[in-house]
């Protein structure tokens, strides 16, 4: 039985296909058109997920959809409410889009993706959820989802055993953690739902001079990781930007202009809104532990992607394992829809994903996208008339050492490329940076 899983239309959009329980592929819909967190409807990723597998859009027994377009249109169109006038123009940018493609999810699918037959949906944190459980080497673990927003859903917790996962709570938009770190990423000059890595990567070099003012002003944070966020320091839910000017006097200044040089203040600040997300991380998990009583923890979503707070978890938290989904954002939504669907909505068997054909886990590593054999990458480079050279396995390692050595940056290319935003050696470019140019 072939599902396929599919993510779009808000960011990171991505296609998966399942084969009875297995991923057999998965791909963001970046990796083909080049635009960096695409958000469009995946149909390269798509079309590539079914070429791998040999079938045809008629071979699927179902489409599942990462979300429920109609409650995250109701949550938009209620904040608009309650926040007019002042989002007018906010709802007049964002309605031509709904109207025309996020509200027509069934008409888009059988358009750009050839499918008639049968299409599921499940809820945006249900599909972190799974995409956490099910591929994990756990047959019992507490599940943890953490992001900006879902329909409602910011973040959420629960069980999953077997073939069945269930969630007990959940915390609502518009108090959020990943909205809170992603206004930080904002205000220190970085692009939303792209730059956080870069917030995560800054805070080494600052201190953490304001976490006092985050926790008195900003952000109620509750022992069990709970939190609500003051949202007269928000323009988030009626305007085009994360901040306003109540957050910029109270923190001392404007948003750094995108770009432009970076201060000691930038980095401070990365350091405190770092602290204050690790904090609310730790006590969602001790929270967790206490209400499920499990071993094992499986973490999601789009703040799953902050390591060093994963990594907090690990040696500070109470649990024995843990275990994270390596495309913890929406491109992994589409991988947990279809999971959701072969375990839940058709009730399959499942055993623990290391018990499976002798694997760590139900990931393959994350190698999940398209792979090319030397003759195509040697016919490719022959057709553009590019200059190569060929260089024997054994000494394809020496060599690369010996530029980067040197300071060259290399592109290393080999085998299936991942599924997610991290480079696990497939598609990466190492290089040694001077230490004079690290900041």
């Amino acid at each position: 039985m072939w599902i396929l899983g599919i993510s779009a239309y808000y960011h990171d959009s991505a296609a998966c296909l399942v084969e009875d329980g297995r991923v057999a592929a998965a791909a963001q819909e970046e990796r083909f058109t080049r635009k960096k967190h695409d958000h469009r409807f995946p149909a390269r990723a798509v079309d590539f997920c079914l070429r791998f597998a040999g079938i045809t859009p008629r071979d699927l027994a179902c489409v599942v959809f990462y979300d429920k377009p109609l409650q995250k249109f109701d949550r938009l169109l209620e904040t608009y409410i309650d926040y007019a006038p002042a989002g007018l123009r906010s709802f007049f940018q964002a309605m031509p889009l709904w109207l025309r493609e996020k509200l027509w999810i069934k008409e888009q699918i059988a358009r750009q993706a050839g499918f008639g037959g049968q299409l599921l949906f499940t809820e945006h944190h249900e599909s972190h959820a799974a995409s956490a459980f099910f591929p994990s080497p756990f047959d019992s673990a507490a599940v943890l989802t953490m992001d900006g927003v879902g329909e409602w859903a910011t973040s959420s917790y629960g069980r999953g055993q077997g073939n069945r996962l269930e969630l007990a709570a959940e915390l609502h938009f518009p108090h959020s953690l990943g909205l809170l770190y992603s206004a930080f990423t904002y205000y220190t000059g970085f692009k939303v739902n792209s730059g956080e890595y870069k917030v995560m990567g800054l805070a080494p070099y600052g201190e953490p001079r304001y976490v006092k003012t985050i926790l008195d002003e900003i952000v109620d944070l509750r022992e069990d990781g709970s939190l609500r966020l003051n949202m007269k320091y928000f323009h988030y839910c009626q305007g085009l930007t994360m901040t306003n000017p109540a957050f910029d006097r109270l923190l001392g200044g404007p948003a750094r202009a995108p770009e432009s040089p970076l201060t000691q203040r930038h980095m401070d600040l990365a350091r405190s809104v770092q602290e204050v997300t690790e904090e609310a991380m730790l006590r969602m998990a001790r929270h967790v532990h206490r209400e499920t009583g499990e071993r094992n923890l499986c973490l999601a979503g789009g703040v799953a992607l902050n390591c060093v707070g994963n990594g907090r978890i690990l040696r500070e938290g109470p649990f024995e394992r843990l275990w994270i989904q390596p495309a913890a954002g929406d491109a992994g939504g589409a991988l947990g829809a279809a999971l959701s669907a072969w375990y839940q909505y058709y009730d399959n068997p499942r055993s623990a994903a290391g018990v499976r054909r002798g694997a760590s886990d139900g990931m393959s590593g994350s190698y999940l996208g398209p792979e090319f054999s030397s003759d195509q990458i040697r016919g490719f480079l022959d057709s553009a008339g590019a200059r190569y050279q060929e260089v024997p396995r054994r000494e394809l390692a020496a060599r690369v050492a010996a530029w980067l050595a040197e300071e060259k940056v290399v592109g290393w290319f080999q085998g299936r490329m991942e599924f997610g935003p991290r480079a696990l050696g497939a598609r990466s470019i190492p290089g040694d940076e001077p230490e004079d140019q690290v900041p």
